[in-house]
């Protein structure tokens, strides 16, 4: 049975990144059989642009009928002075919100090839393999009330609502308890209880659920302790748990451990793993267009999409294999490279991939 897949290139640097990927998509489905059809569709600026708001109908109603997505990234300065509403992340908070794609999985591996890349020294980060599991529709980035208002004072005042509610904070806590029991067995949940009301429940919460993991250690973190224990020794950790905000923070922290952002891939899921896959990074408007991005964390988001929506662990395991010998052959990009060492562009960097692919 055919497994329809929509490609969002986006914007900034999406397409090029994007592009490198797409091929390694369409080498995999023929080699492996994978009987995956391909779609394109705008979302965000580009989708503004051609249609005047950043998620439109053909592209939502595309998205519901796809059994994955790949998304490339969204936003850039062109858009920045456009409201709140209708600016190109709310196409990218649209798509996670209707399609319920509550749960994201930030992977965070250092490749023994990049540990010089790392803005930590070798023996902090080496061996480093962490889970940020990240709750992606709910807390404070959807929380209600928001808005800018004006106070009969006429000082004008931002605000924001933060919120979850026991059955948003228990279908995450699953998620990351089930992910702990495949990995290492370490749960660490990270909050800010002595100071928001929000977290004490999402603590009492995960405390619950630990009742029925007996094989998973739990424990609680305070966000700002657990930033601070990232960079001094990211190792103790396996899986984190956090809300919206938090793990959007955190999972940026830890993809500087790694060497760049430009490693790391990530999974978005519903309750049925189907999914949206994106890098971590954004778009880089500073560099689209010079065809120098680094496309890796692309090329893994769909290793993660074989693996978790399309069921094809071999092809998810060939294409991260590819990545390694790619990176074992000295392939880096800028952001990769040590001084003084050359770097090559986003289509060498996906050809080398490809080659290794074949070579295999």
């Amino acid at each position: 049975m055919s497994r329809d897949i929509l490609i969002l290139p986006g914007d900034g640097i999406g397409p090029e990144i994007v592009a490198e990927a797409r091929k390694v998509l369409e080498w995999v489905n023929e080699r492996y059989s994978l009987d995956l059809v391909l779609h394109e569709g705008l979302v965000g600026g580009a989708a503004i642009d051609a249609h005047g708001v950043p998620l439109p109908d053909q592209t939502l109603q595309a998205a519901r009928k796809a059994d994955a997505i790949l998304l490339g990234a969204v936003g850039g300065p062109k858009w920045d002075k456009l409201e709140t509403a209708i600016r190109p992340e709310k196409g990218l908070l649209g798509l996670r919100s209707q399609l319920e794609l509550f749960a994201n999985l930030r992977p965070a591996i250092l490749y023994p090839q990049l540990a010089a890349a790392s803005s930590l020294k070798p023996e902090v980060v080496s061996g480093l393999d962490i889970l940020i599991v990240r709750e992606l529709t709910g807390g404070i980035y959807f929380g209600q009330p928001r808005g800018i208002r004006t106070l009969d004072s006429g000082i004008r005042q931002g605000y924001n609502t933060y919120v979850y509610d026991e059955n948003e904070i228990e279908r995450i806590g699953r998620v990351a308890f089930e992910a702990a029991r495949k990995r290492q067995g370490r749960l660490c949940s990270v909050d800010k209880a002595n100071v928001l009301e929000v977290t004490v429940l999402w603590r009492e919460v995960m405390d619950r659920l630990a009742s029925e993991y007996p094989d998973v250690e739990l424990s609680h973190m305070y966000v700002d302790n657990a930033a601070m224990q990232l960079v001094r020794a990211p190792k103790q950790f396996d899986v984190l748990v956090t809300g919206n905000m938090f793990g959007d923070i955190l999972s940026d922290e830890a993809a500087m451990l790694t060497g760049s952002i430009g490693m790391l891939p990530s999974a978005s899921l519903d309750r049925n793993n189907k999914g949206m896959y994106e890098p971590c990074h954004g778009s880089a408007p500073d560099i689209a267009g010079q065809g120098v991005a680094n496309p890796l964390a692309t090329i893994l988001s769909v290793a993660m999409m074989l693996r978790y929506s399309v069921g094809s662990n071999e092809a998810a395991d060939a294409i991260e294999a590819a990545v390694s010998r790619a990176l074992d052959a000295g392939y880096r990009t800028a952001d990769l490279a040590e001084a003084g060492v050359s770097s090559v562009g986003t289509r060498e960097m996906g050809q080398a991939v490809l080659d290794a692919l074949a070579e295999a």
